[in-house]
């Protein structure tokens, strides 16, 4: 359990010290780019990825492209929900993309749909949904456009990515080359858009740290879940249940402390139904 909670620690720490760096103005596109820089190095230290017998023709490169691309995109969308959703919303849609993931498998993969899987389907677009409409005192939506759209880009945007790489399994290329591929791809993608948009903040000091520190973490996130699984290869729905409960709890306790967010009654509702949805998931994945 050890590692599950340095995982979901690790997740947090992203989306917290992300969200400090905007405070601070610095430049996202180029805290994404070196992001990626150190983790395509750290990937191919620690996962040592076999690509002495990598065949370029058995690559799916449209599928590797498409997720390089797909992942800076995604992690801009995250800074705009942190910025303009807050801390506990981000963190509840980015971990309710599991319940499009299971829809995707159903329609797509033709896995079965049980009734848990099911309820916890449903629990969980209901928590989007209810966060999303969520309104103050004044009757006022308490997310901007912006926000609302953010949050949205980040459900469906890591759900997408989930499904995608699930597809790149049934592929046949290893996670460690897949995974390295995939990085390099998003670092190359992020440069290239960094050199166009932001080419002065891009050597600047403060924000290769900042990328660095976020790529680190956001690495060693993916490390520790990788480690989780197979420490406990017997019990994945327990190791899919813990991780993703983890960051939501974590992730609201974090948005109220660290950043004064209001944890209001529909909130509150929110994440005990995402919590819900999650363990209903998890029950759905438990051999019969």
């Amino acid at each position: 359990m050890l590692l599950i909670l340095c995982a979901a620690l690790c997740s947090v720490c992203v989306s917290v010290i992300l969200k400090k760096y905007l405070v601070q103005g610095l430049s996202v596109i180029s805290i994404i780019t070196w992001n990626y820089v150190i983790a395509s190095v750290l990937c191919f230290l620690w996962f040592k990825p076999d690509i002495v017998h990598l065949t370029p023709q058995n690559v799916p490169w449209w599928l590797i492209v498409l997720l390089g691309a797909l992942l800076p995109s995604i992690f801009f969308a995250l800074s705009k929900s942190l910025q303009h959703a807050g801390m506990i919303k981000t963190e509840i849609a980015q971990r309710l993309s599991v319940v499009l993931s299971i829809l995707a498998a159903y329609l797509v993969f033709n896995e079965s749909m049980s009734v848990l899987k099911a309820c916890g389907f449903g629990l969980g677009v209901m928590a989007i949904v209810l966060m999303i409409l969520q309104k103050n005192s004044t009757s006022q939506p308490t997310i901007s456009n912006k926000g609302i759209w953010a949050l949205v880009a980040v459900w469906v945007g890591y759900a997408l990515v989930d499904i995608l790489l699930k597809y790149n399994t049934r592929l046949g290329l290893g996670f460690a080359i897949s995974l390295n591929l995939i990085f390099v791809f998003a670092c190359v993608l992020s440069l290239l858009t960094a050199l166009m948009k932001a080419r002065g903040q891009l050597l600047k000091p403060q924000n290769i740290l900042a990328g660095l520190v976020i790529g680190t973490l956001n690495f060693s996130n993916i490390a520790f879940y990788v480690n989780a699984h197979r420490a406990l290869h017997d019990s994945p729905a327990i190791v899919f249940a813990s991780m993703n409960i983890l960051v939501v709890v974590i992730g609201a306790l974090c948005g109220v402390v660290v950043f004064k967010e209001k944890l209001t009654p529909r909130l509150s509702i929110s994440v005990v139904m995402a919590v819900v949805a999650v363990l209903c998931l998890m029950l759905a994945m438990k051999p019969s």
